[in-house]
Parts: C-alpha cells; sequence; structure tokens
C-alpha cells in the first residue's frame, strides 16, 4: 500500500500557509499545519487570520490544525517526534518592517530563531525533508533604491538598457544597507537555510519573494499592500500612500503561483538554493496603476491621502527576476496575471 505523504506547513491559515494547505490537501497529502493567529497580534483584530483557520478545518479531512508557538523548542520538538515529514513549507513570520521596529526581540525570535529550531527538529527527525522557506526581498536592503530610477508619468522604471531592466536577480549584494530590523531577522534565516542545505546536506530551499498576494490575504495598513489598498477601496476607507509619489513599484504574484513553485522543487529537490520569486515583469505594477484598476473593477472612488515621507528602506522599485528558479524548473508557469491577480482580490477578496 502507498504512504501517504506527509507535509508540515507553518503559518498554514495565512495567505502562503492557507494556499500550501489548499494545494496538498486537495492532492490527498496528509497536511499538519501550525498557526496561533500572531497575525491578530502584530496588526491587530482586522488582520486576524483566525477566519481562515475555521474555512480549513471545515473543508478539509485530511487537515489537522496545532496552536503552536514556532519558538517553543519543546513543542516543535515533540510534534517532529510524533510525525514523519516528507516536506516542510515555512512560510510563519513577523512580514512587517515598520511593526519589527516595535519590538526587535519579538520579530528577530519569531523570523530567525524559530527557524532554526525548524531547521534542527527537520534535520534531527525528518532529515530526507524537503525544507522550504518563504524570505524576502527584504534581504537587499535599500540597495534597489541605488538604481537609476526614473520618475514617469505613473511609475519610477528603470531604462531598457540597464543589466537588472528584466527584474533583479540573485546576485544583487545583501551588503551595506539599511534592512529594516525585519530584513535582518529575515536575512538571518535566510542564509540559515542555505546553510542547512550546503553544511549539513538537508535538501533546503529559500525564495526571496516580491508581493506574494491573494485574495486570502489579511491585508493590514503594515502588510498586504494589495490586499489591503483594495479592501480599502471595496470598504470606501481611506488609504495612505507614503512617499514617491505613489509611483513605487512591486511587482505581485499569486499566492497559488509561489506554491506551484514549491511543489516543482519538491518533486526535484535542491540543497541551500535560494531564489528571487515575485510577478517579475509578468506581473508589476505601481501604487497608482494599482488604484486605478481597482477603481475600475469595485466601481468604486479609492480615498486617497498622501503623505510626503517614504518608510524607512522602503523600495522605490522592485521587480524579480525569476530566470534562475525557471531555469532549474521550466516546467513552471505563471497562471495569473497581474490584472486577474486584481480582479481576483476584488472579486474574492476577504473584506469583512
Amino acid at each position: 500500500m502507498k504512504k501517504t505523504k506527509k507535509i508540515l506547513i507553518t503559518g498554514s491559515a495565512g495567505l502562503i500557509g492557507s494556499e500550501a494547505v489548499k494545494f496538498f490537501c486537495e492532492r490527498d497529502y496528509e497536511v499538519v499545519g501550525i498557526d496561533n493567529d500572531m497575525r491578530k497580534y502584530f496588526f491587530g483584530e482586522e488582520a486576524s487570520t483566525a477566519w481562515n483557520r475555521q474555512f480549513l478545518m471545515s473543508h478539509y479531512k485530511n487537515y489537522v490544525h496545532h496552536i503552536l508557538d514556532i519558538r517553543n523548542e519543546k513543542d516543535i520538538k515533540e510534534l517532529f517526534q510524533k510525525h514523519q515529514f516528507d516536506l516542510v513549507i515555512h512560510a510563519a513570520a513577523q512580514p512587517s518592517h515598520d511593526w519589527a521596529a516595535k519590538e526587535p526581540l519579538t520579530d528577530f525570535t519569531v523570523n530567525a530563531l524559530a527557524t532554526l529550531i525548524l531547521l534542527e527538529g527537520t534535520r534531527k527527525f525528518s532529515p530526507e525533508a524537503v525544507f522550504i522557506f518563504t524570505s524576502t526581498n527584504k534581504v537587499y536592503g535599500d540597495r534597489p533604491n541605488t538604481l537609476p530610477l526614473v520618475k514617469l508619468a505613473t511609475r519610477w522604471e528603470l531604462p531598457q538598457s540597464h543589466h537588472f531592466y528584466q527584474g533583479i536577480n540573485e546576485s544583487m549584494s545583501i551588503d551595506d544597507s539599511k534592512h529594516s530590523l525585519f530584513g535582518v531577522s529575515k536575512l538571518a534565516a535566510d542564509v540559515m537555510v542555505q546553510e542547512y542545505g550546503k553544511y549539513f546536506g538537508l535538501k533546503t530551499v529559500a525564495f526571496r519573494g516580491g508581493c506574494l498576494t491573494g485574495p486570502a490575504h489579511s491585508g493590514t495598513k503594515l502588510h498586504g499592500f494589495l490586499a489591503y489598498l483594495i479592501r480599502c477601496i471595496a470598504r470606501g476607507e481611506p488609504y495612505t500612500i507614503f512617499g514617491y509619489q505613489g509611483k513605487q513599484v512591486r511587482d505581485n504574484i499569486h499566492a497559488f503561483d509561489m506554491v506551484n513553485a514549491f511543489y516543482h522543487v519538491y518533486q526535484n529537490p535542491k540543497q541551500g538554493q535560494v531564489y528571487n520569486m515575485g510577478g517579475s515583469r509578468h506581473s508589476n505594477t505601481s501604487i497608482l496603476e494599482a488604484i486605478k484598476k481597482a477603481e475600475k473593477i469595485l466601481g468604486k472612488k479609492a480615498r486617497v491621502k498622501y503623505i510626503d515621507q517614504p518608510r524607512s528602506g522602503d523600495h522605490i522599485w522592485y521587480i524579480s527576476d525569476v530566470s534562475k528558479f525557471q531555469s532549474h524548473y521550466p516546467k513552471w508557469k505563471y497562471t495569473y496575471s497581474g490584472d486577474e491577480i486584481i480582479a481576483d482580490i476584488c472579486q474574492h477578496g476577504h473584506f469583512d
């Protein structure tokens, strides 16, 4: 009898975690999830993922949920002792560079220490498992802001002759830049994930994400740009733009496409590999452009407030070059365009 594959997903009620739960449950995997709704602690009631946890628990019989703190070494060890995992998807995090400055120790222990605890659990009890980590483009700090950007009518842009025009690749330096404390804690975890692959030989991969998004995002002021923006327009609530004339550019990737990339890695794993992953030139938008598109779909006018002071270390322009990942996994393809992502959030977003 064929053994059912077992997967551990942290942050399982969040955007990427819940998408991964759906993806693997629908393919008949046995899924164990960890999520204690720290997003509510970080950002308040409006950002709570409890609604998503309840949805997953009621819809998938092959999903088991654990309300654990990933920083608790004893609880995590007991979970790994109880289960033999084939895949670990680590999507739990403190995700805001603004919030990190409020409680640096909380940020670092959630993002860095917990990652180390999960890596150790994997190494000791499921050493054959594939370990996938959702890192961030903030590991590059504000170095992307040193690029020779040009201000256009609705966005900042790079000259087409620039070698990063198609997107920023993994060769960009992580040194000598302002990361935010969030960027530092994620970078510590990112390098640790790589090291467990290179030093211990584990099958580890870190994805340095651009803007990961989708209708399951519990968007809030300090995290979840596109989902929060659309929710503000849908509710008729004010949306605040911080600096750069609202022309700052982000590449957006749908949570499904991100999880599908995880699936390709799981089927053909690497050791200590890192990939930039986002919408690339396939899917990117400035804030001004996103507002215009969402207004048209929702049939509502955005209430926009502008503060001429950008967030510290915030990117003016960030588009991911995903060619390294595509060269390693040529069968992976995008399924959502930028416009389709916005339409999907407008139609199915969590606005209650």
